[in-house]
């Protein structure tokens, strides 16, 4: 029913939605026949369904290598993230991952559920990995190395100041930046971008997943694993566990603004990265994520919800930005859109209301600068339209209809 109320009271997601679900349907089609390379997509299927969509606007060597930099790094993750795998035995494999990966006969059991499948059967990530081209296995291997050792550092250190929470990001999402920049120019199509930008695509990313996911990482058994930087917590409450308490509600709020803040620095290095990019795969691959997190950071900022459950954008408004990205107007029009957003929720009470109307502020004028503004639709305005809840209804039947003759096991799937 929930599905049913968001189309009722937003009919412009329903196309934008059919398009997602027979995206995602003829990608499932798309898996290798060979066995290594059926498990990598069909494992990359089951730990991220939004990355194995978008990773579909890739040529297929290129896609091929993204896909085993992903599980490789997702499995080099779920070591770091297993809190019940003791640092001595969890230090020495996360500082020889990258020798790992050319050994099709190591594995590791650790993780939970799809994670601990991919942990038992990584032999057979390494055997795709050992069939790509030179370039990628290098730029693979590089990363891994230095993640692994980054990752092995945080381990025994808490992020402590912003500069140690900058750092801890470098190594978790910075560096997957520069990866994907090394295989965009192992590929062919891109020039080396700078390592500051590249950079930044991966802190921006990150930081909002780690604003985003406060209660779950807070709440993790048999351990939490928190990066919030004590440096900004401090300010609010005694304890990083107190923002999740009813009674320090006010705070929680400013200290979730405060973190937002923050992750709103990288963006102007984002804007610039993408519109250096000149592959339209390539493009729409890095864009649609960026401006899924500009979303998140609009939808969490000054919301005492990511304190009390999940906070995230809604499927269809997902649709909508995987559907309309295609070109740089579009990604300065979705931060735009979710900037005024964002702007329009800051509070002036706010302790940090200056800094972060300044750095809005800024978004919007290079937004604005572009010129290109008037050349793109909309992820946030609704269209004018005619549907009536009645209207939209229709739609649902007619599509499940469609659905059940052309899939002939939906919805039991």
């Amino acid at each position: 029913m929930g599905s049913l109320r968001a189309l009722m009271k937003h009919p412009d997601d329903f196309y934008p939605l059919l398009k997602l679900k027979l995206a995602a349907r003829n990608a499932e089609k798309q898996i290798p026949s060979a066995p290594h390379w059926a498990f990598c997509f069909s494992m990359l299927h089951k730990v991220s369904r939004s990355f194995a969509l978008v990773i579909q606007q890739l040529d297929t060597q290129l896609k091929n290598a993204v896909c085993i930099f992903y599980l490789v790094l997702r499995a080099l993750d779920t070591v770091e993230d297993d809190t019940s795998v003791a640092a001595d035995v969890k230090v020495p494999i996360l500082i020889d991952f990258y020798r790992h990966i050319y050994n099709p006969d190591w594995h590791f059991s650790c993780g939970t559920k799809e994670y601990k499948v991919l942990m038992d059967q990584f032999h057979l990530v390494s055997a795709a990995f050992l069939e790509l081209e030179k370039g990628y296995q290098e730029a693979i291997e590089d990363i891994t190395l230095r993640m692994g050792a980054g990752m092995a550092k945080f381990i025994c250190k808490e992020v402590e100041t912003v500069a140690d929470y900058d750092e801890y990001c470098h190594y978790v999402a910075g560096l997957v930046g520069l990866g994907l920049s090394k295989l965009f120019h192992a590929y062919g199509s891109e020039d080396l971008a700078p390592d500051s930008l590249s950079n930044s695509m991966g802190l921006f990313l990150q930081k909002t997943n780690i604003i985003r996911d406060y209660l779950e990482d807070i709440n993790e058994i048999p351990k939490s694993r928190m990066f919030w930087p004590r440096q900004i917590w401090s300010k609010y409450v005694q304890k990083l566990e107190d923002l999740k308490y009813e009674e320090n509600s006010v705070k929680a709020v400013q200290c979730l603004n405060d973190m937002v803040t923050n992750a709103l620095l990288h963006v102007d290095d984002c804007l610039k990265y993408m519109s250096m990019l000149r592959d339209p795969s390539i493009f729409r691959f890095c864009a649609i994520p960026q401006i899924m997190a500009i979303g998140t950071l609009a939808l969490c900022y000054n919301n005492i919800e990511v304190f009390r459950g999940v906070v995230k954008m809604r499927r269809g408004l997902t649709a909508k930005v995987i559907d309309r990205t295609k070109t740089m107007a579009d990604v300065y029009g979705g931060f735009y859109d979710f900037s005024c957003m964002l702007k329009a929720k800051v509070d002036k009470n706010d302790p940090n209301a200056q800094k972060t109307m300044s750095r809005l502020d800024s978004i919007l004028k290079t937004c604005r600068d572009s010129g290109v503004l008037n050349k793109r639709k909309s992820y946030i305005i609704e269209n004018n339209s005619d549907y009536t809840p009645f209207v939209v209804v229709m739609l649902i039947i007619v599509l499940a209809i469609f659905l059940v003759n052309l899939i002939p096991n939906w919805p039991h799937n």
